[in-house]
């Protein structure tokens, strides 16, 4: 399968990507409402969210530069085990400290499945494709965030919070370990093959030197970050507004169905505004919206803020990626992708922590405004961020796409 071919590997991946996802997006508020029924405050929920991202924060760049010079497939059943995994025990464990184990696992899991996921749709898109294909892979991990909250929601409530958050996280396992009916045949053997031939490795400095992947990796952390605490305290904001835990679920998933509608869209999107432009605008959109969740609005309002707020969050993710892969240098690319992710974690580290340390001095509502700060400075990051890859001018990418279109007129 050469890049640009059969997307049918695409569909099935997108398909995983969506049980994976949704175990996760089902999992982390089922463990916010555990750990509250267990006895956790504000700063123990912001612990154990970070842990969730301290475990792959040292395995991220060894997996990509395995990835640079081997399969990508392999990583994507080893994510949905520790997901699963990870989920279910959770589930089962009975003190703060076991599920903070557990929640890590289940972060490793998922920093598994996204490494293979991400280097694989790289590997196998051509160059122009690779916005529309990053925004349709993404589109998986928004279905997830879209069913997860909503299943998590149905099934938590009542007296035993303890009780029906553990039967959430069960069920998360379970519903994660359906990924693995779409993994068959994804990866192509000669894209495979192609890698053993690569040279030496890239140093780690000059693939943090290319102009457009500290962008990439800045913006990608303020976004994810953003997510995060949305899913982590959203539960906790809930409770002190009065507002259900079914109906924190429907807004969680409004939010995603948003990012949805806006990776469906993102190729008009891109045509009319542009790579850098689009970043910064919902960066810029999406600081003001965090901001203003921090306010004691009805939850009509709420509904409709985290709406355009997930539209616009929708776009960080897909394009930073691409920013990333097209501005590292070549043989690099899942490094890059892992550097990426490790930023990633390094956020989901941080934020959290950050977050219930804000929490708990200034009031529940504080790590929004944090956020809000967090992704100002990424809009202003955005700006900085190449439009095409370096050294690459506007005829030269006109010409690339020229060729790519007669290669596949002519079978080539």
């Amino acid at each position: 399968m050469r890049p640009g071919g059969n997307r049918g590997w695409l569909l099935r991946l997108v398909i995983a990507f969506s049980f994976a996802q949704g175990a996760v997006s089902m999992a982390r508020p089922a463990v916010s409402y555990r750990a509250l029924a267990l006895g956790a405050d504000e700063r123990a929920i912001g612990v154990i969210a970070g842990v969730y991202a301290l475990l792959p924060l040292f395995v991220a760049v060894p997996l990509g530069r395995r990835t640079d010079h081997g399969r990508c497939a392999p990583l994507l059943p080893v994510g949905v085990v520790l997901i699963s995994g990870g989920c279910a025990l959770s589930g089962l464990a009975d003190s703060l400290w076991a599920m903070a184990v557990w929640s890590g696992v289940m972060g490793l899991g998922h920093l598994c499945f996204v490494i293979g996921a991400q280097s694989l749709v790289a590997r196998q898109s051509a160059p122009h494709e690779q916005d529309r294909n990053f925004g349709h892979f993404t589109i998986g991990a928004s279905l997830g965030q879209l069913v997860g909250p909503i299943a998590a929601g149905a099934l938590i409530g009542g007296p035993d919070m303890a009780g029906t958050s553990a039967l959430a996280l069960l069920v998360a396992g379970a519903g994660g370990a359906v990924a693995f009916t779409s993994l068959w045949r994804i990866e192509s053997p000669a894209a495979a093959n192609s890698r053993g031939e690569q040279g030496e490795r890239v140093p780690v400095q000059r693939i943090l030197r290319a102009r457009g992947v500290p962008a990439g990796i800045f913006i990608s952390l303020a976004v994810l970050s953003a997510t995060d605490i949305l899913t982590a305290y959203l539960p906790v904001v809930g409770e002190h507004r009065g507002i259900a835990p079914a109906m924190i679920g429907v807004l969680l998933s409004l939010r995603a169905a948003a990012t949805i509608a806006c990776r469906l869209v993102l190729t008009p999107l891109l045509r009319l505004l542009g790579r850098t432009l689009l970043l910064t605008v919902t960066c810029l959109l999406a600081a003001l919206l965090c901001a203003g969740i921090a306010l004691p609005v009805p939850v009509w309002a709420l509904a409709v803020m985290l709406a355009v707020l997930g539209f616009c969050l929708g776009v960080g993710q897909p394009l930073s990626m691409t920013t990333v892969v097209q501005a590292a240098p070549e043989g690099a690319r899942s490094t890059a992708l892992a550097l990426r992710l490790t930023g990633n974690r390094l956020g989901q580290v941080a934020a959290p922590a950050s977050a219930g340390l804000v929490a708990g001095l200034a009031g529940v509502a504080a790590p929004f405004v944090m956020l809000g700060a967090l992704l100002l400075v990424s809009a202003g990051t955005a700006l900085r961020a190449p439009a095409r890859p370096a050294g690459e001018s506007e005829d030269a990418g006109k010409a690339s796409l020229s060729r790519a279109i007669l290669r596949r007129k002519s079978g080539i």
